[in-house]
């Protein structure tokens, strides 16, 4: 499960195996056993999100707006 990075101890990462096909590009972040799953297409949003408040989604998807290069970057390295 390649990270692609770390904010405040929260976690944003792929799985290795996303889907068969492949979903569209996302990006998972964990803080225990909370997870959220954010789109990036066409802009960032929740896809699903267990364990996580509003307040700490909405700060979530403004960190991957302001990351979302270094994300799409990854991403297509990881998968290509």
């Amino acid at each position: 499960m390649p990270v692609v990075f770390r904010y405040k101890g929260f976690r944003f990462f792929f799985y290795s195996n996303e889907g068969s096909p492949r979903e569209p590009m996302h990006v998972h972040v964990r803080l225990g056993s909370s997870e959220a799953k954010l789109w990036l297409e066409p802009q960032v949003r929740v896809g699903s999100s267990f364990g996580f408040d509003a307040s700490t989604l909405r700060e979530l998807v403004e960190v991957a707006q302001g990351n979302r290069a270094l994300i799409e970057r990854t991403w297509h390295e990881y998968f290509s």
